[in-house]
């Protein structure tokens, strides 16, 4: 009995963390990335620029907090515009949408920043390929779909998270921790977060 319980705890805990860490992508269009991504989500994201065509690259996020380190530029998405182009990406390629302050659903607020840059300049109907990262992966789909419903063809290439061993992530304290919050956030995401109707 104890047997069979094991093997039913890990085959689950193994689908929970595949079924977050989702891996949907879309070709061509546009690539999104999250301006306050760690360096290893930005180095994933210059391998995704250079192994596929994109039209341009969109940098996300909101204002940087005074007494940051990297407050020389003013939001996360000009920080990540910056860095992408110290990486070698083509500046031409890159442009930085910023979304304003906000204290909670960050992401849906970007989200809703880059559908508004993108009907701006009537470019409505494109394919949207964010950067994702490890069991964060399908809310930030998720998010970015109901944002940009009607906008965007949403799709997600998925950087696997750094710090715990994905295949056992409930053996050490930070995958527990990030696996098991993220499966709550998810789940508020999906069945509980009524966000506003976009204006057209």
């Amino acid at each position: 009995m104890v047997a069979i319980l094991g093997a039913s705890f890990v085959a689950g805990a193994r689908s929970v963390h595949g079924f977050l860490a989702v891996e949907a992508p879309v070709s061509g269009g546009i690539l999104v990335v999250e301006g306050w991504s760690s360096d290893y989500i930005f180095e994933g994201a210059v391998a995704e620029y250079r192994r596929n065509h994109y039209d341009m690259v969109c940098l996300t996020g909101g204002p940087i907090e005074v007494g940051s380190p990297f407050r020389r530029e003013k939001t996360f998405a000009e920080f990540g515009k910056v860095l992408l182009e110290e990486m070698g990406l083509p500046a031409g390629q890159l442009h930085a949408v910023p979304a304003p302050s906000s204290k909670k659903n960050r992401t849906y607020g970007s989200a809703m920043a880059l559908r508004s840059w993108l009907l701006q300049r009537g470019m409505s109907g494109v394919r949207l390929n964010i950067i994702g990262n490890g069991v964060h992966s399908r809310r930030t789909l998720l998010v970015f779909e109901k944002a940009l419903q009607g906008v965007a063809i949403c799709g997600i290439t998925n950087i696997e998270e750094d710090s715990y061993d994905p295949a056992r992530w409930w053996r050490s304290s930070e995958g527990f921790r990030v696996v098991t919050g993220e499966f709550i956030a998810y789940l508020y995401a999906q069945f509980l977060f009524f966000p506003s109707p976009a204006k057209p």
